[in-house]
């Protein structure tokens, strides 16, 4: 009887690769109506199944499909979700100027899960392929980037709320979320990943006064974003591995938010049972490792290697971080992994694939070396 891998992995990653040439020109084609839907999904089918034997041959165990049929990391989820309405806006100095229009979104209607979410058949589709000694990873957007984008920081839905109360909403967003997870379990998933930046809006005072003048409490806002997060675990399978990465923004390389985790320590790590963590920790703007005291019995991923620049680190520079890491949590609890995924939009992180593979594969020979 063959073991089921459970993630997270010693050496792991948090999802997205960079789209190769041939599924960005494929991309275009279907934008410009050169190409039908049928033969840019198998152009993507093609260049998944590539990916995934990369992923394994650079010894990774947690296998995904590069988010490579994604624009964005998070908006091709939500949009496909019942009661939401998507649009666009002008976003000038976004990102450090990089973005010049947001997609956004807000809460419209009754928030439901469609049982003929895209997302299923594309899980399905890495999980056929996976293949032995590996098990296929999905990410998704966790349920606080709909409660923050589409609720709290959305001035369309203060005009028009479509709950009774912030705390019916709260309540929708997590009753959502379990049936999500509930059905992605249905369709074989055991290992999940919910992607959750909206936690960085608490890291630094300019995003925290932000909420303010939308007439919230932060300190409130936390609680809630914790609440909704422990009630959508609620019914979580015991045999399937729900883990959160947290970063600070990645878009082209620039990021959005900075701050270390004090602000959230308390809510986030104490209170919020996942099975693991995957944290930024790669520069000065993400802090030490002195929040990671409240951590319990979650698993933490240090993400200790930049997907930001092509510049390789040095291995011992790295392992004498683990080392630091561990005055605050106990080896036997922490892996690696890059900081954040290398495109999570289309257009992808200022690095090349050939760097992009030295980076994983410097992570699977750190963790082998740390952890055997």
């Amino acid at each position: 009887m063959t073991t089921q891998l459970t993630g997270p992995f010693r050496a792991d990653h948090v999802g997205s690769f960079l789209r190769p040439t041939q599924l960005k020109e494929a991309r275009t084609d279907y934008a410009k109506g050169n190409m039908t839907k049928e033969q840019l999904r198998a152009i993507e089918d093609e260049c998944i199944i590539d990916l995934i034997q990369k992923q394994k041959a650079t010894g990774m165990q947690g296998v995904t499909d590069g988010e490579f049929r994604r624009k964005y990391w998070h908006y091709d989820f939500i949009e496909q979700l019942n009661g939401i309405e998507g649009y666009e806006e002008e976003a000038p100095g976004f990102f450090q100027g990089e973005m010049t229009k947001l997609h956004k979104y807000v809460v419209s209607g009754p928030l439901s899960f469609p049982t003929n979410h895209p997302f299923l058949e594309d899980f399905q589709f890495v999980q056929e392929h996976a293949g032995e000694g590996a098990i296929a990873k999905q990410t998704i957007p966790g349920p606080n980037m709909i409660f923050h984008s589409g609720v709290i920081a959305n001035p369309r839905y203060k005009e028009n709320p479509v709950y009774d109360s912030l705390e019916d909403v709260a309540n929708a967003i997590a009753i959502l979320y379990q049936n999500i997870i509930q059905t992605f379990y249905d369709h074989g998933c055991r290992y999940l990943q919910l992607d959750d930046t909206s936690w960085g809006a608490f890291f630094s005072d300019k995003f925290r006064e932000t909420i303010r003048a939308n007439g919230y409490d932060p300190e409130e806002i936390m609680k809630i974003f914790a609440n909704i997060t422990i009630q959508a675990l609620e019914k979580k399978p015991e045999d399937m591995t729900v883990t959160m990465h947290i970063c600070r923004g990645n878009f082209k390389s620039a990021w959005l938010y900075e701050g270390d985790y004090e602000a959230v320590s308390d809510q986030l790590f104490a209170r919020v049972n996942v099975d693991a963590f995957f944290l930024e920790f790669d520069n000065e703007r993400s802090g030490g490792f002195e929040p990671l005291r409240t951590i319990e019995k979650q698993q933490v991923v240090l993400g200790l290697i930049t997907s930001k620049s092509g510049e390789l680190e040095d291995k011992e520079t790295i392992k004498a971080r683990i080392k630091e890491a561990t005055k605050f949590v106990p080896l036997e609890q922490l892996a690696l992994s890059p900081q954040c995924g290398f495109a999570s939009t289309e257009e992808g992180n200022v690095l090349t694939e050939n760097e992009q593979w030295k980076k994983l594969r410097l992570v699977k020979e750190i963790a082998d070396e740390v952890w055997g």
